[in-house]
Parts: C-alpha cells; sequence; structure tokens
C-alpha cells in the first residue's frame, strides 16, 4: 500500500520547487502513502468529495471490479465505475475515509446497473475485514441491509478512465480546468492542487481553508477569479 516517491512540485504554487503538503501545514508531502479504492454511484461525485478531504494527496477515477480487459467508458463490461484515494495515513486513517463513503451514497439500495454498484475494493486483508467489520455495525446500529459489496482488488484490476472524467468539477469550472491542463500536463491527474480545487469548486471543504490555498496560487486573475466564484 506505500508509496516511496515524493510529489512532484506543483507549478501552480508560488514556491513550486515545494511539492504541496497534504495536510496544508507541513513543508513536505508524506513520503508513504496508502491507497483506498471506492464504489458509489458516479465517480465525478466522489473524486471531489475525497480531493478536499486534508491528508488526501492525490484521487483518479477509473473502472474496476470486472474481467473485461482493457475497460472503457464505452465498452465497461462488468466493471463498476470507481475513486481511487491515495492518502497520508498520518494526516487521515482508512477508517475516516469509510465514514466518507457510507454517508455520501445510498449504500441500502441496489444501484440499477453494476456500473454504479456500491463496492468496496479492498487492498490487503486489513481493509477487507475493517470493511466487513463497519457493514456488519451499520447493519446492526440502523437496521437495514447493505448493498455495498465487498471484494479484493488485483495489483492490475484498476484501469484509470478518459481524461474528461478526471477532476471532472474542475474541468467544467470556465477557464480554470484548461489553464491548469496546460500548466500540469500529465501531471494534472496525479496533483494534490488539482484534487483539492476540484473538491473546493464542487462545494466542500472549509470556508478558510480555500482561501488559503487561493493566496497560494501563482495563477492569472481571471482565474483566481473563476475559482472564487466556484468557491
Amino acid at each position: 500500500m506505500g508509496r516511496t516517491d515524493r510529489t512532484p512540485a506543483e507549478p501552480a504554487l508560488r514556491n513550486s520547487d515545494a511539492p504541496f503538503p497534504s495536510s496544508e501545514s507541513a513543508s513536505t508531502s508524506p513520503d508513504e502513502t496508502r491507497t483506498a479504492t471506492f464504489g458509489m454511484g458516479c465517480f465525478w461525485g466522489p473524486d471531489a468529495r475525497f480531493g478536499a478531504l486534508e491528508g488526501v494527496v492525490r484521487t483518479r477515477v477509473g473502472y474496476a471490479g470486472g474481467t473485461e480487459p482493457e475497460p472503457s467508458y464505452y465498452a465497461l463490461g462488468d466493471h463498476t465505475e470507481v475513486v481511487q484515494v491515495e492518502y497520508d495515513p498520518d494526516e487521515l486513517s482508512y477508517d475516516d475515509l469509510l465514514d466518507v463513503f457510507w454517508a455520501n451514497h445510498r449504500w441500502a439500495s441496489s444501484a440499477p446497473k453494476r456500473q454504479y454498484r456500491s463496492v468496496v475494493l479492498a487492498h490487503d486483508d486489513e481493509q477487507f475485514e475493517t470493511v466487513r467489520r463497519r457493514r456488519g455495525a451499520l447493519e446492526e446500529r440502523t437496521g437495514q441491509s447493505a448493498a455495498t459489496e465487498i471484494e479484493s482488488l488485483a495489483d492490475d484490476g484498476f484501469t484509470l478512465a478518459e481524461d474528461y472524467h478526471q477532476k471532472y468539477e474542475l474541468r467544467s469550472t470556465p477557464v480554470v480546468g484548461d489553464e491548469l491542463e496546460a500548466l500540469y500536463g500529465d501531471t494534472f491527474v496525479d496533483s494534490t492542487v488539482v484534487a483539492r480545487l476540484n473538491g473546493f469548486v464542487a462545494g466542500h471543504g472549509a470556508t478558510d481553508r480555500r482561501e488559503t490555498l487561493l493566496a497560494e496560487l501563482d495563477l492569472e486573475p481571471t482565474v483566481i477569479s473563476e475559482l472564487r466564484r466556484g468557491f
């Protein structure tokens, strides 16, 4: 679950020599991160919601949980839309992420399509057992049966979705999405700043955190203005 590579420099920040920290208060990003994968309906909303969380380093949306080789949006087969969250375990726990998961989709209802089902794809035995325990406790507390499935994710079981699905809320913000895509290039999807902004423009995150990040961004005034309107 861990990574040893450090987050690349964030070109949108005024001090572009330093990576944007997951905690927004440290000078470096974590040496080790962990990964969680969730299916909770259309992946655009969860991508933004998780991206706004302090402690999340990066998010990606993609396809998992099926057998179709090389799935795509228009050839999904038996896969499910999922969000993959990379996080700093010193700032955020797996249980914290599960709290967000349970609170932000209809876990007690079966989805009309497998594409949108409620599922947790565990990266190891510890995650698997944690989800199973939490699901049981949720059912006992609410008196409802959870439709959420729990599965193990193979090492090659996640396929990155097409570019136009990544950071959808930010891409849909006039001027901003194009500006940041041009600025970040191939690192757009994996940027902590981009993940955070994608969450913020969708209405997530505290006002003071949004303003703190805006003050650190070295972007054109028109871009800052559009971001502030979204905030």
